[in-house]
């Protein structure tokens, strides 16, 4: 709550100050050119930016964090196997977990949520804490009640690498980030991927699910431990979906370069802002939000669940159901 206090306040005296400079710079014209500049209309503005910003974030940490969305797509191909024509995935990611302190209530109707939906695959596109294994413990009983037919795949995000715990040496970190592999694997079981493949059989048809470690290569390279090669090896032949936390990924190393058809990411969280479908996470990832397309290959980038800032405006945490469509 002091952090979110004390970046209310940053943010709004940021936003207050741009009427000031336009006040002083046309100060000075008005002094060369001989015409009297008033303070009142910009100091009104200042002041009316800094109550919008106040209200605005207020909103998306009593309110806008706690609602959820479900949006779904049909992701119809011919290379779809029979067996899973109608096959049901949901897609969450970025949970963040710290964020839910205090307010497990909320994480708990958004598992069951997705429990109501019955989905034959959950995968967790990455980003389970933002600083510490330890922010799992209050929350193991909630997220173990996550089913599916075919269980929960996850794989590991920028954050679960523990990156930003820079107090940490780097034999300290890895053994902070094996507790979050070991959480995942052993006290959620989740089929937890690291550079690795699984493949779901039902009758005489398959798919593969790729999990490849976070492979970050676009404006934020801050991990970079992804191994698409390795993470492929074994499925040729079968129908593959990919997870790999950061989009950036997508376009520097799956479009044109293999067949891999559809591609599941997280990372962006739409900055936690969206409004009449604009976010400022475009300026940093060109795909951010939703499902992009480039000839027969396919991405979607969800904009998660948690945050690392406790807030939303406009962008709804989001689940993702995605149903397999056979087209003959």
């Amino acid at each position: 709550m002091k952090f979110f206090i004390i970046s209310v306040v940053i943010l709004g005296i940021l936003f207050a100050l741009v009427p000031h400079i336009i006040y002083l710079l046309a100060k000075v014209v008005g002094l060369i050119a001989h015409f009297k500049v008033t303070y009142k209309y910009f100091g009104f503005t200042a002041l009316g930016l800094f109550v919008l910003i106040s209200v605005l974030m207020t909103y998306g940490y009593a309110f806008g964090r706690f609602r959820s969305e479900v949006t779904t797509f049909d992701f119809e191909s011919e290379s779809v196997p029979g067996a899973f024509d109608g096959y049901k995935i949901v897609q969450i990611s970025d949970l963040h977990l710290d964020g839910w302190k205090g307010n497990s209530e909320h994480l708990k109707k958004r598992i069951d949520e997705i429990n109501a939906i019955n989905p034959d695959l959950v995968c967790f596109t990455g980003d389970l804490v933002s600083l510490s294994p330890s922010e799992i413990d209050g929350f193991k009983l909630i997220l173990k009640e996550l089913k599916a037919k075919d269980g929960v795949i996850s794989i590991l995000g920028n954050h679960d690498y523990l990156p930003y715990a820079r107090h940490l040496s780097d034999s300290a970190r890895w053994q902070q980030v094996n507790k979050v592999i070991d959480a995942e694997r052993n006290d959620l079981g989740w089929n937890l991927l690291l550079n690795e493949n699984t493949i779901i059989r039902h009758g005489a048809d398959s798919i593969a699910i790729l999990g490849c470690e976070n492979q970050s290569v676009g404006a934020h390279p801050v991990i970079q431990r992804g191994d698409l090669a390795k993470t492929c090896e074994g499925t040729e032949g079968i129908f593959r979906i990919l997870l790999t936390h950061d989009p950036s990924q997508w376009r520097k190393e799956v479009v044109g370069k293999t067949d891999i058809p559809l591609t599941l990411s997280g990372h962006t969280h739409a900055m936690q802002f969206r409004v009449l479908g604009f976010t400022p996470s475009k300026w940093i990832y060109p795909d951010c939000d939703g499902l992009y397309i480039v000839g027969n290959q396919k991405l979607y980038v969800n904009i998660g669940l948690g945050g690392t800032m406790p807030m939303r405006i406009g962008a709804t945490p989001e689940i993702t159901l995605i149903t397999l469509r056979k087209v003959k």
